[in-house]
């Protein structure tokens, strides 16, 4: 049992029970237990199978490569029209997840068969991707800022896409282009850590909310 997800299961104030026995069922599945991105994940031969995690009004298993199982039971859900390859199923009380426990067991199994064969999710490249008129501009005032757009890695411009391309009001979309500019030039993707305290940079793990209570 991973030390890491025991405090985090004992921390929980809401659907406790419900991870639990999904902790209890996947551990069942011959994975190994890890900590990642602050949720309990599941991994085979170091690759993520599957992840659990909570929100306000569900609970759920997210499957990293969903996009690859069957879905025989039509169970699987995009959390959004961007998210290329995880999909979960969703629990909203503890029988539900002990009704479906051989279900789930037999997607997970799925899971890491889709795992050892090697198959991988064909996803969109960047220029799928549509770039926001008002981005457009700012790169035919600031061709340095084009030119460290371009250079990021595919998977942050992707994500600079997406978010800039969110709101539907004009003034919206430059102001998010404006404040992550800085961002942009240094080098840095939109979720990547910038203060220096997260333990998995460069993602960020939410280590900068601790300079926000100095403040």
């Amino acid at each position: 049992m991973n030390e890491n997800v025991n405090r985090y299961l004992n921390a929980l104030k809401k659907w406790k029970p419900e991870l639990i026995k999904l902790r209890e069922i996947i551990n069942d599945c011959d994975l190994k237990e890890e900590f990642k991105w602050m949720h309990p994940c599941y991994t085979y031969n170091g690759k993520n199978i599957v992840l659990i995690h909570e929100f306000k009004n569900y609970c759920a298993v997210l499957f990293h490569k969903g996009a690859l199982l069957k879905d025989s039971e039509k169970l699987l859900v995009q959390q959004t029209k961007n998210v290329q390859s995880a999909r979960q199923i969703r629990f909203t009380d503890l029988p539900e997840i002990e009704e479906l426990e051989p279900t789930i067991k037999a997607y997970i199994k799925e899971a890491i068969q889709i795992e050892k064969s090697g198959l991988q999710v064909e996803k969109k490249s960047t220029s799928d991707y549509e770039m926001p008129e008002e981005l457009k501009q700012k790169f035919s005032e600031d061709n340095n800022f084009k030119q460290a757009f371009e250079n990021l890695t595919p998977g942050r411009q992707r994500g600079y896409l997406l978010y800039f391309n969110k709101p539907k009001q004009s003034k919206t979309r430059i102001s998010r282009i404006d404040k992550n500019v800085s961002r942009i030039m240094d080098g840095y993707g939109f979720n990547d850590c910038v203060c220096g305290l997260s333990k998995r940079k460069p993602n960020c793990d939410g280590s900068h909310k601790q300079l926000d209570k100095v403040l």
